[in-house]
């Protein structure tokens, strides 16, 4: 049975990007996850162990969030990484992070990176 396990809009105060400010004073950012998985032992056995534990996954995007990087995508590249080697159920990881209100000469809500990993 595929399924999808779904981490929706998990805020995190983090200190990404290219400018020495952001650095500094750091910022407010969005994480969504999907992660795509046969969930039919889940479903059958009621076993936590044989699912993408949300609590497990939601730690390791705090984890990577909190390791300073120039790029979201080099954070997102990261998560994903970890997810697929973390969580054995995993087929396929979506992870969409985005920086709220960006040091950017415009009036943007946010930035977004999307990102997408498979198993080998």
């Amino acid at each position: 049975m595929k399924g999808v396990v779904k981490i929706k809009n998990m805020r995190v105060y983090a200190f990404h990007g290219c400018l020495k400010e952001e650095s500094k004073i750091g910022g407010d950012y969005l994480v969504n996850l999907r992660a795509y998985c046969d969930l039919g032992g889940a479903a059958n056995s009621d076993s936590l162990e044989e699912t993408a534990n949300y609590t497990l996954l939601g730690k390791i995007v705090s984890k990577e969030m909190a390791v300073r990087s120039k790029l979201l995508e080099s954070v997102a590249k990261r998560i994903i990484d970890s997810c697929i080697k973390e969580v054995s159920v995993i087929e396929r990881v979506v992870v969409e992070i985005s920086k709220i209100n960006p040091p950017i000469n415009a009036d943007v809500e946010s930035v977004t990176v999307l990102l997408e990993g498979r198993r080998q």
